[in-house]
């Protein structure tokens, strides 16, 4: 119940007024969306840690939009680090216009990308664009084999897209999205997540194990043990802002360990949908409001 209410809230232009315009919430903002990101990209790499950034802003209404929004990548690649990755958001190159559109864009992101030794992760978004997700997924790699995808567990075909994935990178998420027939007991999600992820250990792709529960951790790890994979054949995925010490205590355990950065004005519906996918990320933000004050 608390997740729908909270994702029905990421849609409330109401909602967005009142929390984006109140003085609490300037300054936590911060803490989970970065403001100057190249100085907090050079931080969290200081730290040993790896980043994936992600421009916030999605469903562009023209083509004109669609090619600011391509050369606003660009724009970020200039500012990242050898290894970096960039989270793309296909709505946002025009994939609700035209699929071919939003290939012609991602290719363009991929090969500068590639040519500055960084890769590309394509960003979940709602269940209507996951077709077209994939579509665009699987034309890129036959040019851009390093580009990632993301598969949310929380649908329930996700198991079968991971293994379809075989030698890509997937980015494996419980989903911050609504959708007909999608899982929404946390225990069903929860099950789903390992069972993917499974297949992913087991399988030629490279696993990017995004989420914060210790459980499903743990989870990752004895896998990649029993598949006989070393720390270097997969990683794990956290949000900046959200359990930094654990982060750093991954990276210290020598754990390819990688931080999604996001950045950007458009940030409600973001940060929203984050609260939502993780009770805990809700207390997080709370407490983060009270230390505030």
């Amino acid at each position: 119940m608390l997740r729908q209410a909270m994702l029905a809230l990421s849609k409330s232009r109401r909602a967005e007024r009142l929390v984006t315009t109140s003085p609490l919430t300037a300054g936590v903002v911060e803490r989970y969306v970065a403001g100057d990101v190249a100085a907090v990209v050079r931080d969290l790499t200081r730290g040993g840690l790896l980043v994936t950034v992600a421009h916030l802003g999605e469903e562009v209404a023209g083509e004109s939009r669609a090619e600011e929004a391509v050369r606003g990548y660009l724009a970020l690649l200039d500012l990242l680090p050898t290894g970096a990755d960039v989270s793309v958001k296909l709505t946002a190159l025009g994939l609700r216009l035209s699929q071919q559109l939003a290939l012609g864009h991602a290719a363009e992101i991929c090969a500068a990308a590639a040519s500055r030794g960084m890769t590309v992760t394509l960003d979940a978004e709602e269940h209507d664009t996951v077709p077209g997700l994939h579509a665009v997924h699987a034309a890129l790699r036959r040019e851009h084999p390093d580009v990632g995808v993301v598969v949310q567990a929380y649908l329930p075909d996700s198991l079968d897209r991971c293994e379809k994935l075989g030698g890509a990178r997937v980015r494996l998420c419980k989903g911050a999205y609504t959708a007909p027939g999608a899982y929404k007991r946390p225990i069903d999600i929860d099950r789903s997540f390992v069972r993917c992820l499974k297949v992913l250990m087991a399988g030629t792709a490279y696993p990017m194990v995004a989420t914060h529960d210790p459980r499903l951790l743990r989870i990752a790890s004895t896998l990649a043990v029993l598949e006989g994979r070393d720390q270097s054949g997969y990683e794990l995925q956290m949000l900046y802002g959200v359990r930094p010490g654990e982060q750093a205590r991954q990276a210290q355990l020598g754990a390819r360990m990688r931080v999604y950065v996001p950045y950007g004005d458009e940030w409600y519906p973001y940060l929203v949908r984050r609260l939502a996918e993780r009770p805990a990320n809700l207390a997080f933000f709370l407490r983060s409001l009270v230390s505030r004050r």
